[in-house]
């Protein structure tokens, strides 16, 4: 049934009307694909190393992703191309360049260390070669990108983000000091030394990173392309309402589930590792393993089985996410609704890429050491991309009349400042 413009300015729909599975979707998977492997490995650092103190860091980070990301979900669904689409039709090829391959590095050594995690992780559960695992799962990733259309593909992502409940299992699974826990979320604790405004600033850099900003403006586009009907919100004004309406739903929601999953995992291992005198992490399958003989086989089993699930989410967004850039700098056809012939060089980024993070875990390369740099890169590179988006969203001739709200604008600027600040605190704690 078809709507008036007048309809739609007055009653946009509520979520009952088109079903709460139809409304989410580039928000919740790219909430859920926040919380990967790598994700865990932070979260379960800074649980085992400073108990609860640290909780409040991810109540704080929320309206911050929240705001970020509804701009990158509106520049996508009002302009119809990405983040760099329009960078490059809007800024100097130098700088669109520059940031493309900062992200490309960045999200191939993630690729490699969530690879990695997700082989290890199967090899605690069932035994068997950690490598030959890495290879068929990394394998496996690219030829459903490829091959399986894209309405099937985002329908699977979205199911598979109800992995993330096993770490709500976990936590429920082992005893929970409650008052401390709610002391930790509320009462923001903060010791000035390096090692912990590092863990800060790497809870910051996890929530808050650039890949996420390019994936869900690209799914904006690759929704509207889907939908029939549909347009650009410049080239359709009468559907924003009811189209701003389930982007801001899709996005404050799946942050929120987001964060509470990496809020769920500080908390348990904090309640189990940090207590028992386990404060030092490295990797998520690490975090597992120690799990086992402090909160048992139940609580281990589900901390394994949600880090590959939480993979298997995050392999096509970090891939597709890079193909995205680069295929939006260099103009070609993208988009994982197009079938393999109409966008090879695409898919073939996202094969490369995969590719390129199995034969790290091959190598000598200590994928702890890489993925350090990889968050250097991420938290170096998120604040000036924040920027671009920022004056993006600010100019008429790419946002026509749907330029932000002060509101959001307000905290659009507030997030850019905050991971600015990050960045220039981790920055100086080298030298410090």
């Amino acid at each position: 049934m078809t709507t008036t413009p007048a309809q739609s300015v007055e009653q946009p729909p509520r979520p009952g009307r088109r079903g709460l599975l139809a409304i989410l979707g580039p928000g919740l998977i790219t909430g859920a694909s926040d919380d990967d492997p790598s994700g865990i490995a932070t979260y379960s650092q800074t649980g085992a190393g400073y108990g609860y103190s640290l909780a409040w860091t991810l109540l704080f980070s929320y309206p911050l992703m929240c705001g970020i990301q509804e701009i990158s979900a509106r520049i996508g669904r009002v302009t119809g191309r990405g983040i760099a689409g329009n960078l490059r039709r809007h800024y100097p090829p130098w700088l669109l360049h520059l940031f493309v391959a900062l992200i490309l590095v960045a999200n191939i050594i993630n690729l490699g260390a969530d690879l990695g995690a997700m082989g290890a992780a199967v090899n605690l559960l069932v035994g068997g070669p950690a490598l030959a695992f890495v290879a068929l799962i990394g394998g496996a990733s690219v030829l459903l990108e490829i091959f399986v259309r894209y309405s099937r593909y985002v329908a699977a992502l979205k199911w598979l983000s109800l992995t993330l409940l096993a770490y709500v299992a976990t936590m429920f699974a082992v005893r929970m000091p409650w008052g401390e826990v709610v002391t930790g979320i509320f009462v923001p604790q903060l010791r000035l030394d390096s090692a912990t405004l590092i863990t800060v600033v790497a809870v910051l850099g996890t929530t808050i990173s650039p890949y996420l900003f390019f994936w869900q403006a690209e799914e904006e586009v690759e929704e509207q392309q889907e939908e029939p009907g549909a347009l650009p919100l410049r080239q359709a004004p009468e559907q924003a309402p009811s189209e701003i309406h389930r982007i801001r739903l899709d996005t404050y929601l799946g942050m929120a589930i987001s964060n509470l999953i990496a809020l769920v995992i500080v908390l348990t291992t904090a309640a189990t590792l940090h207590a028992a005198g386990v404060t030092t992490i490295e990797t998520s399958a690490q975090a597992a393993e120690a799990l086992r003989p402090i909160a048992g086989k139940f609580a281990f089993t589900l901390f394994a089985a949600g880090i590959i699930g939480t993979g298997l989410l995050a392999l096509p967004v970090l891939a597709g996410s890079a193909a995205y850039a680069l295929g939006e700098a260099l103009r070609w056809p993208v988009g994982l609704a197009r079938q393999w012939p109409q966008a090879r060089a695409f898919y073939g980024t996202i094969a490369v890429a995969t590719g390129l993070g199995v034969l790290l875990n091959f190598t000598p390369l200590d994928p702890v050491k890489a993925l350090f740099w990889s968050a250097v890169i991420n938290g170096v590179v998120a604040a000036p991309v924040m920027v671009m988006m920022m004056l993006l969203a600010a100019r008429p001739e790419v946002m026509g009349d749907f330029m932000l709200p002060p509101g959001l604008r307000l905290l659009g600027w507030l997030a850019t400042i905050v991971m600015a600040a990050a960045a220039l605190v981790m920055i100086a704690s080298w030298f410090f």
